[in-house]
């Protein structure tokens, strides 16, 4: 089952570098951008935490939240925060609770073999909890542009 547009976040409780636990539907208020990315300290991942930090003042005044979203543990992803100042928090869902319920766990292949692995993909909700857009297969370069650009375009829409 897929989470489609229109829908509400997921009513699940989950654990983050801030609070021992976060229940999602608690989030109603504000917009929330919940992206999904594979791995702490990676490349890639890296770069994109480090372009939602840097658009961080900006979601902000957008009445928007962001959240972070791996397999890692909590002590991943803190140490993840702490080398980057990322202002946000990440959580850790290692029993794939979170990223089935949104349908981000794909098979993926690297150096030919095959492995189940988290899609870089991003979710914009509004602040009545529900899902506005979903982006999959992302590329990270100029990926957090649009996501202000979209999450801009809630307020009039």
């Amino acid at each position: 089952m897929s989470i489609k547009i229109g829908n509400l976040i997921p009513n699940l409780n989950v654990a983050t570098t801030q609070n021992e636990s976060l229940n999602l539907r608690s989030l109603k208020g504000e917009n929330l951008v919940l992206y999904f990315y594979p791995k702490d300290n990676t490349a890639g991942c890296t770069t994109e935490g480090q372009n939602f930090r840097d658009a961080h003042s900006q979601f902000k005044k957008n009445n928007t939240r962001i959240l972070g979203v791996s397999r890692e543990s909590i002590r991943s992803h803190q140490n993840f925060i702490n080398k980057h100042e990322f202002p946000f928090d990440l959580i850790s869902d290692p029993d794939e609770v979170l990223c089935k319920a949104m349908d981000v766990i794909k098979e993926k292949t690297l150096y030919g073999r095959k492995y189940m692995g988290i899609e870089r993909s991003t979710f914009i909700f509004d602040a009545q909890a529900k899902l506005r857009h979903e982006m999959r297969k992302i590329r990270v370069k100029g990926h957090v542009d649009e996501v202000l650009t979209l999450v801009k375009s809630l307020k009039s829409g």
